[in-house]
Parts: structure tokens; sequence; C-alpha cells
């Protein structure tokens, strides 16, 4: 079959041409439309479900939040392990599922699970799952700068504010781009109205704590009506209620003394503040910063999404979308990692290129065998990334490494196959058994060498055979 079908190809030689024609057409179109990334994704399929309990002890949290989702998750279609993490108003469930589960499906069980037992959760307790995204989805970090902020007297209030702006500003405009799945906050105070109550003038009034908090929510919303008819025209009625300031909050009416009526501002201080926070973000050691994390979609092309992002970045800085000269400052960028990773293989194939360019044309003393064999490296390369964009592989530093370990078996057989043929040609010079001549030769050492190439290969089975995280990091090679 092998001599069948070399013989074929040395018959057919414009088929073969026109072959060629289309695996550099395919195989450039592969080249440009794979993902690429750094390296390969090695997460499992997994849902987390992050539930927030201010004020409630990691004791209460682990017995009246953490211990009922846990139980309602039981038996989920392929649950493979689940943990948990409870700490001071919050809780997080982890849910790893086998990777033959769709991760939309399984997120879709979770949260009719979760649905299920959320009516028995305690007041106040807040549930959501966490972003469809992947231990490898964070492509972009960046921070808020500007001098303005650098040299403000009240530091406190200036990282509020640049809080304040990072998750109501450009939070949302980063999540518009494709791609983009969710975008963490990080360093800064977290903006709060607080109301602080002086116990004396509770008791003064005769006033509680919980009717402070329902007067407030009462007290802050819009109320729809009907509408008037006049003439031709309608006119909607409706209350506005909602808060909009802080002297708002203060006049809010709790109770009535003796026909005067007694306000939030009667019992207490309403000023504008910030939540405890657990942590800072500091850049060079030196000063507090704010700034964001882009997460990826899981199974998107990092490379488009940090280029749209990076577009997304651009417009904005270059609007002056952000107040006082605030610019976006990135410090990490997934496509660095991308290029680098990419420029080492590229980088190998054209060193192996050039150097066996050289060594074929000292010893085998032939420019047009040379060509021969150096055609060969990129094809087979072409010809790699259509299977690859096929197969669904991504083009990561794993199966671009393993294309670069294979230049040498590519040239092995290519460097025994034109030598072969050469040493024939020059034997037998006649033109009319050319061909002939060409097909003995490539069937002479061919047979021979699929075997040592079976032989290398077989090398790799025992890489095929690996499970797990291992085997999501091996495989592409």
């Amino acid at each position: 079959m092998l001599e069948r079908l070399m013989a074929l190809s040395l018959e057919k030689r414009l088929v073969v041409g026109l072959a060629v024609l289309v695996v550099v057409a395919a195989g450039t179109y592969a080249v440009r439309t794979i993902p690429i990334d750094a390296f390969p994704d090695v997460t499992n399929i997994q849902v987390e479900v992050v539930s927030s309990a201010p004020g409630m002890s990691p004791l209460e949290i682990e017995q009246f939040v953490t211990y009922p989702i846990e139980s309602a998750a039981r038996g989920l279609p392929g649950l493979e392990m689940m943990r948990s993490v409870t700490k001071y108003g919050i809780s997080v469930v982890t849910l790893v599922f086998r990777d033959d589960v769709d991760i939309y499906f399984a997120r879709q069980q979770v949260h009719e699970r979760v649905a299920d037992v959320e009516r028995t959760l305690p007041e106040g307790v807040e549930t959501e799952m966490g972003p469809v995204a992947t231990a490898m989805g964070e492509i972009y970090q960046y921070t808020l700068e500007s001098e303005a902020s650098r040299t403000a007297p009240d530091q406190v209030a200036e990282l509020t504010r640049l809080r304040t702006l990072q998750d109501w500003t450009i939070a949302p405009l980063l999540k518009g781009v494709p791609g983009v799945t969710e975008v963490n906050s990080f360093g800064g105070y977290v903006q709060q109205y607080q109301v602080l109550v002086d116990p004396d003038r509770l008791l003064k009034y005769d006033l509680s704590v919980d009717v402070v908090a329902e007067a407030i929510r009462a007290n802050n919303s819009n109320v729809g009506g009907s509408v008037v008819s006049q003439a031709s025209e309608q006119y909607i009625i409706r209350g506005i209620g909602l808060v909009g300031s802080v002297d708002d909050i203060g006049k809010i009416v709790l109770r009535a003394e003796r026909g005067t009526p007694v306000t939030i501002r009667d019992i207490g201080e309403v000023r504008v503040g910030h939540a405890i926070r657990q942590g800072a973000s500091q850049k060079d050691g030196n000063r507090e910063v704010v700034g964001g994390i882009v997460m990826m979609l899981r199974g998107e092309n990092s490379r488009d999404v940090v280029q749209a992002v990076e577009a997304r970045v651009r417009e904005i800085n270059a609007a002056n979308l952000l107040p006082d000269g605030l610019k976006i400052v990135p410090f990490y960028e997934r496509s660095s990692v991308v290029e680098a990773s990419t420029s080492t293989v590229l980088r190998a194939l054209a060193e192996g290129a050039v150097l066996v360019l050289i060594v074929l044309a000292i010893f085998l003393w032939s420019v047009r065998g040379a060509l021969v064999v150096i055609f060969a490296l990129p094809l087979s390369a072409l010809l790699t990334f259509i299977i690859m964009r096929l197969a669904g592989l991504d083009a990561n530093l794993m199966s671009l490494g393993g294309l670069a370990i294979s230049i040498g078996m590519i040239i092995d057989a290519t460097i025994i196959q034109v030598e072969n043929v050469q040493r024939h040609l020059a034997e037998h010079p006649e033109k009319g058994s050319r061909v002939a001549t060409v097909l003995a030769a490539a069937v002479e050492v061919r047979k021979p060498s699929v075997f040592g190439e079976l032989i290398i290969a077989a090398t790799l089975i025992p890489i095929a055979t690996l499970q797990g995280m291992e085997g999501k990091m091996f495989m592409p090679l």
C-alpha cells in the first residue's frame, strides 16, 4: 500500500501540487484561527457556590449555610468531589464533576438544588454561583493610577473613590468585552452609607435597631401609581422615594412623638464610610492601589479576548472617560506570556531549519536536496495545525513543544530519502527511468524508516496513559 501510494504521488504530480496548495491554505487558516494559550488548561469541571452571611460566625455559617448546601448537592449527576471553606461572613462550596460533564449542565443542576435549599437558609444570606472560568482565566490585571490619586491628602477617601469607580464604572465597561465573564476588584475600601445609632437616644424615644433598619428599607423605594387623562394626554403618577443623599437618610421618619416626627438624624449620625476590609493591595511595596482582574470565559481564545480587552482599555484611556486624569495601567497581560511561548517554539523551528540547510548543503553538496528537506518542515507544521484545529487542541507551550521535538523525526526521515534518491539518480542517470529510479530509491529506505519512527513514537505511549491533572498537562505533547 505504501509503495502504491508513493507511485501514485509520482505519477500525479499535478494533483500532489494542488494538494500541497490546499494544505498550505488550510494550514494558514488553522494557524490564524486556532486558540492560542500559554499552557494547557488543567482545571477540572467545577462549580462554586458562594454564600455571604454578614455578621454570622464561622460556626453558625457551617451549621446553617454550608452543611445544608452540601447536603442538597449530594447525588448530583457526575459529581466526583465536594469541598468547602467557611469563614467569617462567607461560605464557599466547590463541586467538582467528571471531565466529560458539560459545565453548563453542571451549573444548571447546581442552581436547581441551591434554589430548593435557599428557602431554608437564615434571613440575610445571599447565595450565588461563581463565574464560568478556570484557573487559567486570569488574562489581564491592572491598577488605577493618576498623579492626583498618589498625592491626595486623605488616602482613605481617595481609595474609597477609586474602588467605587472600579466597581460601578470600569468593571461594567470591561464586562461588555466578548469572552469576558467576570471582572474582580481588589484593593481600596468598599463605600457604605452608615447610620451610627446612639443607644441612649434609642431608649429615649423607645425605639430599637430593627425599627431603624425597617424604616430605611421601607423609605428607599419608588411607588408606582396610575395615570391621569387630561385632554389628549396622559400623565403618569408615581411616588419618588429612593434615597439620593446622606441628608435624605437623615430625614426618614421613625415615629411621631406628640405630633413631632422623630427622624434618623435625631437618634444617631448618618455618614459616608467604608466596609471593614480583610486586607489591602500594594504596588512596589510602598503604596496602596485599586485594580481589577479580568476573567476569561471558559473555552474562549485567550489571544483574541486579551486583544479585545487591550483595545477597550486603550479606548477608555484615550477618551479620558475617567475623572482627574485617571488611567488604567496593566501589570499583567496573558498576551505577553502567549507571545513568549509561541516565539520560543517558532525560534526553535527556524533555528532547526537553518542548521539543517547548512548541514545538508555541506554534506550532500546539493542545495536542491536541502531545499526539499526544508520544505518538509513548514508543510508538516501546517498539516499538524490542521489536525489540531479539527481535534479541538489549543496551541500552547506543550503542543507546540511536541511539534518542535518532532522536527528531528521529520528531518531524519526526509534526509534518508533525499540522500538515497540522489545516490540512485547518480548511479542511474538515464532520463527515461527517472521516475522509476526515484520510486525505487524512496521505497527502499521508506519501509525500514517507518519502523524507526514507530519505535520513537512508542516512547510517547506512557504519556498517553497519564490521568487527571498530569494527563491534561502532557496530553497535548
